[in-house]
């Protein structure tokens, strides 16, 4: 089976509470959505990028002697083999990363897969393809990422939180500015007044080396 590829590097993880350490990235082509503050538009094309066979990507990772990969995009559930390439990956006996932008349905992804689920706030322009579903096949693993680009959109992630009760089915709630969107101390502070269980994380990787593909 063969699925295309924008690109696959060795970094560190920049994000999540797997933040800072060793990863190797392999990023899928093409996406569903169009936030307004997408970090990888060359990702966002079905039809760019390289076909590679699973087999040789789960090769690859292999070759690196790293024991964390993260799955990512574009879009991974957007194309057909994204489900099947994260078994193949978890076949290689690492820890396995999903990035997934929420729209799309994860009851195909591994069991063991940690699935990194984007909520999709009004900021973005794409609240309204979040499939809320997906929150019933949550496991404690999982975990669930805001990306925050005003106060409207922290009071909407903190409706969703409390409206489906997610703390019952992760701990991983993660809150994260938009890049150059919103003050970083505004946002602590509405964390810190809102008192839900949920942690601010920043992108390592922009800070270590700016926005740019590859890290």
């Amino acid at each position: 089976m063969k699925i295309k590829i924008i690109e696959h590097f060795t970094s560190l993880q920049g994000e999540s509470t797997h933040a800072g350490r060793i990863c190797n990235f392999i990023r899928l082509a093409g996406c569903n959505l169009r936030c307004n503050y997408c970090d990888t538009l060359y990702g966002q094309d079905f039809s760019a990028g390289e076909e590679w066979e699973l087999s040789a990507l789960a090769d690859w990772h292999i070759s690196t002697g790293v024991g964390l990969i993260e799955v990512t995009g574009g879009e991974p559930l957007a194309t057909p083999a994204g489900a099947a390439l994260c078994r193949a990956l978890c076949d290689t006996g690492s820890e396995v990363l999903l990035e997934t932008n929420g729209s799309m349905p994860i009851d195909d992804v591994p069991p063991e897969v940690r699935k990194i689920l984007d909520c999709k706030l009004p900021g973005s322009g794409m609240a309204e393809y979040n499939c809320y579903e997906n929150y019933a096949l949550l496991l404690p693993h999982d975990e669930v990422k805001f990306v925050v680009s005003s106060k409207a959109d922290f009071d909407f992630a903190a409706d969703v939180i409390k409206r489906y009760d997610l703390p019952s089915k992760t701990s991983n709630l993660l809150v994260s500015p938009v890049w150059g969107r919103v003050d970083l101390q505004e946002l602590a502070q509405w964390v810190i007044d809102s008192r839900l269980p949920v942690r601010m994380q920043l992108q390592m990787h922009k800070v270590i080396w700016g926005n740019k593909p590859g890290v």
